[in-house]
């Protein structure tokens, strides 16, 4: 993708009272979408997400509120790891067996 000419800009992370603000402009309608994330170095896709998930917290849109996002997550990473304990159950109950043979 590099070599398309397009540089890839590092990860960077923003509070959630700056998102607020950028959506806050871009919910006005003085600027378009676009034109607010060119005004704050932002890439307009995240500006949309931030939109986006905007629309959803308060109703306007359908989909999972921020709340409901951070719950699946939290709920998907119990479930890995509890699927990585029975896991180790298993292992070592196989390894118990074979040597109690």
């Amino acid at each position: 993708m590099e070599s398309m000419g397009k540089k890839k800009r590092p990860r960077r992370s923003f509070t959630p009272e700056f998102k607020a603000e950028i959506v806050e402009l871009c919910q006005r309608g003085d600027r378009s979408i676009g034109q607010v994330a060119k005004d704050f170095d932002l890439t307009e896709t995240a500006v949309r997400g931030w939109v986006r998930q905007a629309e959803v917290d308060t109703g306007r849109r359908d989909g999972l509120t921020s709340s409901e996002r951070e719950e699946l997550a939290a709920l998907r990473r119990e479930n890995r790891r509890l699927r990585e304990d029975v896991d180790v159950l298993k292992r070592a109950t196989a390894f118990f067996v074979k040597e109690t043979r």
